[in-house]
């Protein structure tokens, strides 16, 4: 098997965008880490937007208010481009009260302490007269990607409540390149660079380390999945060979366990079959990423080779 090594590195960033190189990387893989990590960005990191808003006196998108210069289909154009980063999983609402002759913008929205705006000063009206007056009111959700109204599944709107096409992704770029380079004698390894532009309601590398979790959490499941169908044989096998170790020369990760579980105890820092022995269970059921399931694992492993934990 080919040795797996890299080092990454920040080239640039800020709020909004952001440089990063991976170098290091076999042949071919500058290709495949990339356009999964970029497949991934773009489609699968969480955010928040405007979903629906109301105007008083507009009863649906196709009204003109006096005084105002922009139209409610306008408006809604405007309110798509809303950056938010919301803090927490139910659906908020922030609303705006703005008279006299004037532009209205993100900033003019009341503070919600669930609710950040990352672009207050994004233009969202135009007050053209001294008498006129908006009044607004918006519902910002949590989401993936782009969901147009028709694949909302909601109960029928109220008269006035006017639904946007929602477009949840806070990254608004990415772009991957690969180059070759030179490691020791070979000419032909890859370097990785992956550029990153957001909203700002997340930083790039903060999206980075996202997409490479999600990924994660696919491959250890489908491990996961493929351990369990390995043949019994083997697996007796494997544990008549630790009994013959004394526990302290046994690893947690030799152990035929659920990569999540053995993560919860090597986090915990559990590394050896001496120190889980070392557990009572109802200290373990204790321990945070243990569940009764995992506690079921590990007992079944421990009794298959004749050990258990303390009473």
């Amino acid at each position: 098997m080919f040795q797996i090594s890299s080092s990454f590195s920040i080239i640039e960033q800020n709020k909004n965008s952001g440089k990063f190189e991976v170098s290091g990387l076999y042949p071919g893989y500058g290709i495949t880490l990339g356009n999964a990590l970029r497949r991934v960005l773009i489609s699968s990191i969480e955010g928040a937007a405007v979903t629906s808003f109301k105007v008083e006196g507009a009863p649906h998108e196709f009204t003109s208010l006096e005084g105002i210069k922009e139209t409610m289909i306008d408006i809604m154009l405007n309110l798509k481009q809303l950056a938010v980063k919301l803090y927490t999983d139910e659906p908020q609402t922030i609303q705006l009260s703005v008279t006299g002759e004037k532009e209205v913008k993100a900033k003019d929205f009341a503070s919600n302490s669930q609710v950040e705006i990352a672009n207050p000063d994004l233009h969202l009206a135009t007050l053209t007269d001294k008498k006129a007056s908006l009044e607004l009111e918006a519902t910002i959700e949590k989401g993936l990607g782009y969901v147009p109204v028709e694949m909302r599944k909601k109960e029928k709107l109220p008269v006035g409540v006017i639904p946007v096409d929602a477009i949840f992704s806070p990254i608004e770029q990415v772009n991957v390149e690969v180059e070759d380079m030179r490691v020791g004698d070979r000419t032909d390894y890859n370097r990785l660079i992956i550029t990153i532009n957001t909203n700002g309601t997340i930083t790039p590398l903060e999206a980075l380390s996202q997409a490479i979790s999600i990924l994660e959490g696919h491959f250890e499941l489908l491990k996961e999945k493929i351990n369990l169908l390995q043949p019994e044989k083997e697996t007796k096998l494997s544990l008549e060979t630790k009994i013959e170790k004394a526990p302290k020369e046994i690893l947690i990760e030799d152990l035929p366990i659920s990569t999540r579980t053995k993560k919860v105890l090597i986090n915990n820092g559990i590394k050896t079959l001496a120190g889980l022995l070392r557990y009572r269970e109802d200290n373990l059921t204790k321990l945070e990423g243990l569940g009764d399931k995992s506690i079921s694992e590990i007992k079944e492993v421990l009794q298959n080779i004749r050990f258990t934990l303390k009473p």
